[in-house]
């Protein structure tokens, strides 16, 4: 039975690694759920954002994102490339994936805009199962181990697949709303040789919408600030979670903000229905935005040391904004 222990431990976590990473700071680093922001802000930009949690447990996860894209006037589209890295400490699970990503703007009224956009990657899961030894491979005659087996329990270590996706945004100058339908092709994840294991699409309908409660007000601080409703409504087989949450900004300059993660449809009696609070800052600098959040767990959960995030990007041409074409996606 102590073979099948790793492998059992495994194939539970799995459940988790079939789901997309979820980074919190969605709304500061966009590119994370939507490829309709390749370009969006009409010049070159590069970022990344990285995500440790479950850092009280052996299961500790990290998970890294990075993107560069850059945009073409004359034709006027963006195109770039992403890459997203998971890996958790426990089992040696990793999983990797690169994406080639291609927008397009289109004007559809004096204010509204309409970025659609594809997305195709190459991804590789590496279960870790290099270092698993099997009942058969010890051949305690002749005091050696073997490297084959033929358990019937030996899965594959890894797993390479084709991934497509797309996007589809509208946006004016104060607000946008999303679409996203991630792996269309539902590429196979199984563990086994033969197996077919397809990975469930990925659903997201997103949202930043501008509040002009302050415009009313004639004083310095509200001509400065502005305020924003963020929403993510998030399905992926039978799972679902829907984020809502508040985003204050000063001067275009320094942002603060808070997200509820919930979940709509239980699965179990004993699932609650917040998951966690996410609380996030973000500082502009010149070309570049920094960002931190701090997910707060809310479940039964035991000591799982928080949920850190830490994102930085850079803005080639900040002065791109003040031309008159395009306009540009707001975030930030």
């Amino acid at each position: 039975m102590k073979r099948f222990i790793p492998i059992i431990l495994l194939v539970t976590s799995l459940q988790n690694y079939s789901q997309d990473v979820i980074f919190s700071q969605n709304f500061l680093v966009p590119e994370t759920i939507s490829t309709s922001f390749t370009g969006a802000i009409r010049s070159t930009k590069t970022g990344s954002v990285s995500r440790s949690q479950w850092r009280g447990s052996a299961l500790k996860t990290t998970s890294n994102f990075a993107f560069i894209d850059t945009w073409f006037e004359g034709f006027k589209s963006g195109l770039g490339v992403s890459f997203l890295n998971q890996k958790e400490s426990g089992s040696s699970y990793t999983f990797n994936q690169v994406n080639l990503n291609f927008a397009m703007a289109f004007e559809i009224s004096d204010t509204w805009y309409f970025r659609p956009s594809v997305s195709a990657g190459l991804g590789n899961k590496n279960y870790g199962f290099q270092n698993l030894l099997l009942e058969d491979q010890i051949d305690l005659n002749n005091n050696i181990i073997n490297t084959a087996s033929i358990d019937p329990s030996l899965l594959k270590a890894q797993r390479s697949f084709l991934d497509f996706s797309t996007s589809v945004l509208f946006n004016n100058e104060d607000s946008w709303v999303g679409l996203t339908l991630k792996h269309l092709n539902k590429p196979n994840i199984s563990l086994t040789q033969n197996g077919e294991v397809p990975l469930d699409v990925f659903l997201s309908v997103h949202t930043k919408y501008y509040l002009p409660l302050l415009e009313n007000y004639s004083t310095w601080f509200a001509s400065k600030s502005k305020i924003y409703v963020l929403s993510n409504y998030m399905q992926q087989g039978a799972y679902n979670r829907f984020d809502l949450g508040l985003q204050y900004i000063f001067e275009d300059q320094m942002s603060f903000g808070m997200m509820v993660a919930t979940i709509p449809s239980k699965n179990t009696k004993e699932t609650s229905t917040i998951n966690s609070i996410s609380t996030f800052a973000g500082i502009r600098w010149q070309g570049f935005r920094f960002g931190y959040s701090y997910d707060i767990n809310t479940t039964e959960l035991v000591n799982t040391g928080g949920i850190h995030e830490f994102s930085v990007s850079y803005d080639f041409e900040i002065n791109i904004r003040s031309l008159d074409r395009y306009k540009c996606v707001p975030f930030f």
